[in-house]
């Protein structure tokens, strides 16, 4: 494990080469490789870095690759660095991205403080990695002050974004009040800050509106012991002209602040680390029971009964947890 140590140290010195390593590493599928991603990252968990953690995400077509990016060189002028780690939708069938980030937010990406790495799916509900958080890690250890996780707003992702992160954007397009309901509850229940974007041109009245519709909204949500007085807000923001980006970096500090003298951020991130703990012994349990020949081939004869009305799903479960306890 001399070269993992190697890559590690590398890490923890920003080279960007080593992180690019690293994160390939934890997303491989390969048996080997998932030995030494996990020695991998147990020598980066040793690290006293901790970064921003943000989640960010939006329905296609709102224009989350262009806020990132205004937001991302703010944060460089500020003498701030940033990883994005920007997750799409990937091919079933091949599991790889189909989206090319860096082609998506191109100046951000030839600034040496910025760091983007578009990652596969590997076929999760809502596009989310389930190496992302292993690739937090590696950014968090290299010393990036600010790791943004990008998702596409397709559902459950924002959930498990929202797992992974200090605090939840979600962006929106301006939009009648009728669309207000076609936001899922669930989604604005974990947003921090809702950002209406495109807040310019002919769609800076509409955008004006929208924001109104949500504050309306959100003061359902407004009783979240870990949050200041006025949180869960909304922000208008223009991602072409730049407007109103400060004041979302203003309010996420206010916000952050606030949690961290509270204690509601340390209590939020071991939180996070038991969930993760629990998600990844189901997984090897899962994985476990896959490489099981045995378990495999029953698998496949109580699928069929169970797709035959023949046995129901909780007994069909028993039968497999008493044949891989054998």
């Amino acid at each position: 494990m001399n070269e993992i140590r190697t890559l590690a140290n590398k890490i923890l010195k920003k080279d960007r080469r080593a992180i690019a390593q690293g994160i390939t590493l934890v997303e491989s599928s390969r048996l080997d490789h998932r030995e030494e991603a996990l020695c991998l990252i147990d020598l980066l968990s040793k690290s006293d870095n901790k970064s921003l953690r943000i989640g960010l995400s939006g329905t296609p077509g709102v224009g989350k690759s262009t806020f990132i990016e205004k937001f991302g060189l703010m944060l460089i002028e500020k003498g701030l660095s940033v990883a994005v780690l920007a997750i799409d939708p990937s091919s079933i069938k091949s599991g790889g991205s189909i989206l090319g980030d860096k082609t998506r937010m191109e100046k951000l990406s030839r600034r040496s403080q910025a760091f983007i790495r578009p990652s596969p799916s590997l076929t999760y509900l809502g596009g989310v990695s389930r190496r992302t958080r292993e690739s937090i890690t590696i950014c968090e250890a290299a010393g990036f002050d600010v790791v943004i996780i990008e998702t596409v707003g397709v559902g459950q992702s924002e959930t498990m974004v929202s797992e992974m992160s200090d605090l939840f954007l979600l962006l929106l397009s301006p939009a009648g009040g009728d669309d207000l309901q076609g936001v899922k509850r669930g989604i604005m229940e974990i947003a921090d800050i809702i950002v209406v974007n495109k807040a310019d041109g002919e769609l800076k009245l509409a955008a004006v509106r929208t924001q109104a519709d949500y504050a309306g909204a959100l003061e359902l949500f407004r009783d979240r012991e870990e949050d200041p007085e006025g949180f869960p807000k909304v922000s208008l923001v223009s991602s072409i002209s730049g407007e109103g980006i400060d004041t979302v970096w203003l309010d996420i500090q206010l916000l952050m602040d606030w949690r961290k003298e509270s204690g509601s951020w340390l209590k939020r991130r071991e939180t996070q680390a038991v969930h993760w703990f629990k998600n990844e012994v189901q997984n090897r349990i899962i994985n476990e029971m896959n490489n099981k020949p045995d378990v495999k081939k029953q698998m496949k004869i109580l699928s069929k009964k169970v797709a035959l009305n023949e046995l129901s799903p909780d007994s069909a479960a028993k039968k497999i947890i008493e044949s891989f306890n054998k």
